[in-house]
């Protein structure tokens, strides 16, 4: 089965386009090492004899590690590695012309000049916008330049053309790539904006209900408490029912709402807000505390737990049984909700799709000491919600 924390975290847009982007630019990388290795032999002439060794293993060296950083977890290293091709590029051919033996003419050019622009968009991978532009245009003179002198005057051509023409070509990819950088920054930053929303509006709507919950509570209390006075008058249980009743009135009276469950409230609760969406759902309760548990914890499980359900629901497929197990222990409560549904590929979940994402998932990360997990494959194998929390010091 796959897990839906693991499978959500590469499920912003930005992260996953500049992984796209590092393994075409490592591919790239690769294509000209193949193409133009053959040129950088033939003019090791041209320059010192240790420019070109340590220009191809620092070039395409840093070019192909791109592609590797890909593959890591933390895309910073795809921006570290992206800056170090960008310089190491920009070092070669500013330091040409400290190796270059002046009396030494190429009608064929350097080798360098052939993709100044593969550089850049490394460049826009992990650079600022005016940085990448920057490099791009100091690259871009800096081997055009090479090529009209090395050349020699009698093939010499159209220099500002020549610099005009390959700027304006490098920079449409170069600007194509930091305009798409920039759109998924914005679809990142709207999707988590929407997704505190969305999740402060769950925890407003839970505790709306549970305050409901309350009030329904102390009016059944008023209301048993009467009848049991007209039926057994002034007897010690009654007044223990009265005196919690009367409590339960004062709290309401000052606006306060409980801060913690018993044992019962807390199993109450968390039935409750699996029947309340379905009626038919097998419950299963292993308690071995005493102690109760904190008000908001028992709201956030609760909450959550009554999304699981209403996704199985929703989802799982019209004969499909549910169950859930609910386990208490003194510092501990585990929730499992599983059915014997369809299932479904937690990574196909698109990442603006927020009934797993904030109202189960980020709902549960949201409270100290809490964690979910969403287990699930496709072809009827059914799909199982863990909640879980554990009391931190």
């Amino acid at each position: 089965m796959t897990t839906t924390d693991e499978a959500t975290n590469d499920h912003r847009s930005s992260d996953r386009l500049l992984r796209t982007i590092a393994r075409f630019v490592s591919a790239g990388y690769l294509v000209y090492f193949a193409i133009v290795l053959p040129d950088f032999i033939r003019t090791t002439f041209v320059t010192a004899a240790w420019w070109t060794p340590v220009t191809v293993i620092a070039v395409f060296g840093t070019g192909l590690s791109m592609g590797v950083a890909s593959l890591a977890r933390d895309t910073r290293w795809i921006r570290l590695t992206g800056a170090l091709a960008t310089i190491a590029f920009l070092a070669a051919a500013l330091s040409w012309w400290f190796v270059w033996d002046s009396s030494v003419t190429d009608p064929n050019g350097m080798p360098l000049a052939t993709f100044p622009g593969l550089a850049g968009l490394a460049a826009a991978a992990s650079l600022p916008a005016w940085l990448a532009f920057a490099q791009l245009l100091v690259a871009v003179v800096s081997v055009q330049l090479s090529i009209n002198i090395l050349r020699g005057p009698l093939l010499e051509g159209p220099l500002f053309a020549d610099i005009l023409f390959a700027l304006l070509f490098c920079s449409i990819f170069v600007a194509a790539t930091l305009g798409v950088r920039r759109t998924a920054r914005i679809l990142d930053d709207t999707i988590e904006s929407t997704h505190r929303q969305a999740a402060t509006a769950a925890a407003m709507s839970a505790r709306t209900v549970e305050r409901e919950r309350f009030d329904a509570l102390i009016h059944d209390g008023v209301l048993s408490s009467l009848l049991a006075v007209a039926r057994q008058g002034r007897t010690d249980g009654v007044v223990r029912q009265t005196q919690l009743t009367l409590a339960q009135l004062d709290s309401l009276r000052d606006n306060s709402t409980a801060t913690s469950f018993d044992v019962a409230e807390t199993i109450a609760q968390l039935r409750s807000a699996a029947t309340n969406v379905d009626e038919d759902i097998d419950i299963t309760v292993e308690s071995c505390c005493t102690t109760g548990f904190p008000a908001d914890v028992v709201r956030t499980v609760s909450a959550a737990l009554a999304e699981a359900v209403r996704n199985s629901v929703e989802h799982a497929g019209p004969t499909a049984a549910r169950s859930s197990t609910i386990v208490l222990t003194e510092t501990t409560m585990d929730v499992t909700l599983t059915d014997d549904g369809l299932g479904f590929d937690p990574t196909d979940v698109a990442p603006h799709r927020m009934g797993i994402a904030v109202s189960i998932l980020g709902r549960m990360r949201s409270l100290r000491g809490g964690s979910a997990q969403v287990l699930s494959s496709r072809g009827g194998t059914g799909t199982a919600v863990e909640l879980h929390w554990t009391a931190r010091s």
